[in-house]
């Protein structure tokens, strides 16, 4: 019996170029130190807001790290991005006091406000979406994070009118949604 291979898609990104040249100071600060790949990573992050291919091209090739080692600790912890993410990243809790609270509304009425899913970034680059574990406001619940600032006992009509208000400073045009 023949099995049939089935082709992959892949999926292209056109990505500006990244200018490496930033990394410098901290790789020549950690390149020699003992247990050196989270914090360059993280500062990597810091950079780019997310870690690039390039990045960890770079990385390879002037410590003494495998590439392999670092893609495997960068796609195990939550913390490290390895695509570009939006301006605003839209964490919704969806810890035991905001499940029971409804944030799976919140996350859906964002998801539909935004035309995107969880985890996503809207192609304008302005918004990423995700559901966080706990933000640690449970009397609040249910609650996001905009940034440094909450939203708090939420509902789905109060989460887009957040977005809403954000995109319009954002862009200064008003969005036309109405509920």
């Amino acid at each position: 019996m023949r099995i049939a291979r089935i082709s992959e898609k892949r999926e292209t990104l056109v990505q500006d170029t990244v200018d490496l040249t930033l990394m410098e100071p901290f790789i020549e600060k950690y390149k020699s130190t003992r247990g050196n790949m989270i914090p360059l990573l993280q500062h990597t992050q810091e950079m780019y807001g997310y870690i690039p291919q390039e990045a960890f091209l770079k990385l390879e090739k002037e410590t003494s790290l495998k590439l392999s080692d670092m893609y495997g600790v960068a796609s195990f912890y939550a913390q490290f991005r390895l695509k570009p993410v939006g301006k605003h990243i839209i964490k919704v809790c969806h810890g035991t006091a905001c499940h029971v609270q409804n944030a799976t509304a919140v996350t859906e009425a964002l998801e539909e406000e935004l035309a995107v899913k969880d985890g996503e970034t809207t192609p304008d680059n302005l918004f990423t979406l995700e559901s966080v574990a706990c933000l640690g406001c449970c009397s609040l619940a249910p609650v996001m994070m905009i940034g440094d600032e909450t939203f708090a006992k939420l509902g789905g009509k109060q989460a887009k009118d957040v977005i809403r208000a954000i995109r319009e400073k954002e862009t200064g045009s008003k969005c036309d949604h109405q509920e």
